[in-house]
């Protein structure tokens, strides 16, 4: 993963936003980050998750970017959530946001209590919220919830997990589908 840089980067378009302790090798978003127009958030910590850190990388990803599409996964699209409810952001595309923790729920980690407290106000751009009906960071489902919340489009993909490598995803085509709709809706508004 590559740091924010303006003078050797192309142009950025989308900022990758992965959950607690990064997507690893083969997960379908490192996969997305091999697209040089592709650029990863760089918190302190990816074990020991702050909030606030994690913001400040969204914000310095997000500066570099040209009106970036925000591909969030987990812990990441909690991440989004709270970064979205600040006055006076820069200017995005959207967001796809991936398998939704839910805060309260057994499994969420206890490193990433500072995440909880999510906004439900609308999200200030498109966005797409995807979801799985066996979650296991989701168990009470609240998924629907969030999106509902923050007016985004809700896929529901049925028993597919958290959505992660884990769960089977690696190369995953549906992302790029979903990433191309949000640009569409852009270029349409």
């Amino acid at each position: 993963m590559r740091p924010p840089s303006v003078i050797d980067s192309p142009r950025i378009t989308a900022v990758t936003v992965p959950g607690i302790d990064g997507s690893g090798p083969g997960h379908w978003q490192t996969l997305l980050d091999a697209d040089p127009t592709f650029l990863r958030i760089q918190p302190s910590s990816w074990t020991d998750p702050d909030l606030d850190d994690w913001i400040a990388a969204l914000d310095r990803a997000v500066a570099v970017a040209d009106r970036p599409i925000l591909v969030a996964h987990s812990l990441g699209t909690l991440t989004v959530a709270h970064w979205a409810a600040r006055p006076g952001l820069p200017p995005v595309t959207g967001a796809l946001l991936v398998a939704i923790p839910d805060p309260d729920g057994p499994g969420f980690p206890t490193a990433a209590s500072s995440f909880r407290d999510v906004p439900r106000t609308p999200l200030p751009f498109p966005s797409i919220v995807v979801a799985s009906t066996n979650d296991q960071y989701d168990p009470s489902g609240v998924a629907p919830t969030y999106a509902e919340a923050w007016g985004s489009r809700l896929l529901d993909l049925g028993d597919a997990g958290h959505i992660n490598t884990d769960a089977g995803y690696g190369e995953w085509p549906l992302a790029h589908t979903l990433i191309a709709s949000l640009r569409d809706t852009q270029r349409h508004a």
